[in-house]
């Protein structure tokens, strides 16, 4: 693999990119916020490989073709071959890009509510964190700030409001459906649930289907078997399936 069929993967690799960071793709990956550095690092990618390639073909440069990739005894200093294995991942993000984590990293990862963050919040005395809900019933609010709410501030901003909660659907250990999204630091690489458990008109859909829940608080948990982490409940008063949001992740 000399240099030239090194750029033209670089030029595909950067490709790749550039197309999952202008459309949704690249939010299956990492945290929105991201995407003008990877418009940028594609950019470059392709650059430096447009920059190779002119190089690679120059006049000049085909006249030292044997003394660049021949040392005399027959050894080509070519790079391997395997090099281009690594379209492979290129060809799959352009054409098979996999689905955001769901159901199946739900099932394997603890709530990332942890009886940690419990604590460090019950520290701050009569202080609480959470200010009151906006007016209006129902209150869009996302799962983290629900289930902190409900745990971290024993529901008590909670009491007596309805709230509107989206999430797909996931198993729970006890193979009730559980309301569930993935909360990113960086990237899908360092994902993890956020999980509410469902009491009252729950939906009775297969996992990983999307749904818009509205209920209310009620002061009931179950424990996380994987990282023993308490599970906020809602009382689902009533629900409707959605299609998956363009940022599945929170």
């Amino acid at each position: 693999m000399n240099r030239g069929a090194q750029a033209v993967v670089m030029v595909f690799f950067g490709g790749a990119i550039l197309r999952a960071s202008v459309t949704d793709v690249y939010l299956r990956y990492v945290k929105q916020g991201l995407q003008p550095f990877l418009i940028a690092a594609a950019i470059l990618l392709i650059i430096a490989a447009v920059v190779a390639l002119a190089q690679e073909f120059r006049g000049p440069r085909q006249a030292d073709a044997h003394s660049a990739d021949d040392d005399g005894h027959g050894h080509d200093h070519s790079g391997p071959a395997a090099g281009w294995l690594l379209l492979l991942p290129t060809l799959a993000l352009l054409f098979a890009a996999p689905s955001a984590l769901g159901a199946d990293t739900a099932a394997r990862a603890g709530s990332a509510l942890t009886s940690s963050r419990q604590e460090t919040a019950g520290t701050s005395g009569e202080y609480s964190p959470f200010p009151p809900l906006p007016s209006g019933d129902p209150v869009k609010l996302t799962l983290l700030d629900y289930g902190s709410r409900a745990l971290y501030g024993e529901g008590k901003t909670l009491r007596d409001r309805q709230v509107q909660l989206t999430g797909f659907i996931a198993p729970g250990a006890d193979g009730q459906p559980m309301l569930a999204r993935i909360i990113l630091s960086c990237c899908a690489a360092d994902g993890m649930p956020i999980k509410i458990g469902l009491s009252g008109d729950v939906p009775r859909l297969p996992a990983d289907s999307w749904v818009q829940a509205t209920g209310r608080w009620v002061p009931q948990t179950a424990k996380d078997p994987i990282n023993g982490s308490d599970i906020p409940y809602l009382e689902v008063d009533t629900w409707q399936k959605i299609r998956p949001p363009k940022n599945p992740y929170e």
